[in-house]
């Protein structure tokens, strides 16, 4: 495209900011609820993925013990479980400790033990893994073996809540592309009515640059550089409103839901989520505006 060409869609494209500014400011909104949905699904995507990572990171199998084992057997057995390659560290719990434990985590409801004698609950043995040895495989197959040590009655691992936890992040990560699937093409149809709009709006002035001439290409330039910016402005919008409200479940929601992280540990959209989304926003408006021009154009 020449620089003459290019003046006149940029003063175009002003112009019709300037002129229409509601009309692109509606279709930037769209947009922009569009991109809300979708960025929210990346932003709870990559939170949950976080805290499976966390969650991976500090995978420990605890073996409960038997009661009347002596030092020396609790040593011997501490000892042989150490000695597993996949096993990183083991760290013994007495009856004591687990209590004040126990206490320590009910808080303000630990009342509800009183009367209950302090070793009632077992001695334990909490063992880290390696950090290759994390997997819900391999994890499964080294408590398969505690279990088959004399003086170790049970065997737990944090599996389940893994697994769910894994599905969870599997189901929003479809969920993100199926409904942001039916959103993308709701707004690029709201966009391509609103270029209509701008199409009849300037109908006089397209027929006479069709009567003279004009390229195709130069009619159509303005209002696909128009449909860019209302993208451009949409996601903007969108990465704002997940900022403030990234803001409020940093400083707030952890408080009140356990489950949660602390609220240093919550992330925002890294640099390639919020670069996709402003793509998006742009292809939206690019697209919406082309498909629209393509068909209108050609019946006009």
């Amino acid at each position: 495209m020449k620089l003459a060409q290019a003046l006149f869609v940029l003063r175009r494209v002003l112009r019709s900011l300037r002129e229409l500014v509601w009309t692109h400011l509606l279709t930037s909104g769209t947009m922009a609820m569009t991109l809300f949905i979708f960025g929210g699904f990346l932003l709870i995507q990559e939170n949950l993925q976080g805290l499976l990572r966390g969650w991976g990171s500090r995978i420990q199998i605890f073996a409960y013990l038997e009661n009347g084992l002596s030092p020396a057997d609790l040593q011997s057995l501490a000892a042989e479980v150490r000695a597993y390659p996949e096993v990183e560290s083991v760290r013994f719990v007495s009856k004591t400790e687990a209590w004040e434990s126990f206490k320590k985590t009910l808080g303000t409801q630990s009342g509800v033990l009183e009367g209950l004698p302090p070793d009632i609950l077992p001695s334990s043995l909490e063992i880290a893994l390696q950090r290759a040895h994390r997997q819900r495989a391999s994890v499964a197959g080294i408590a398969q073996r505690l279990r088959g040590i004399k003086g170790v009655g049970e065997v737990e691992y944090p599996d389940e809540w893994i697994e769910k936890l894994s599905l969870l992040v599997l189901g929003v990560q479809w969920a993100k592309w199926i409904l942001g699937g039916f959103l993308f093409l709701a707004t690029m149809l709201i966009v391509g009515s609103t270029v209509k709009l701008a199409i009849l709006a300037r109908k006089d002035e397209i027929e006479i640059m069709q009567l003279v001439g004009a390229p195709a290409g130069l009619i159509k330039a303005p209002f696909i550089v128009e449909g860019m910016v209302q993208g451009i402005v949409g996601a903007s919008l969108a990465l704002g409103v997940l900022w403030l409200l990234y803001l409020l479940a940093r400083y707030h929601l952890p408080a009140s839901l356990a489950i949660l992280p602390s609220g240093d540990q919550l992330q925002f959209l890294d640099a390639a989520a919020a670069s996709l989304l402003v793509f998006l926003g742009w292809l939206l408006g690019a697209g919406g505006s082309w498909f629209s021009l393509r068909r209108f154009l050609k019946t006009w």
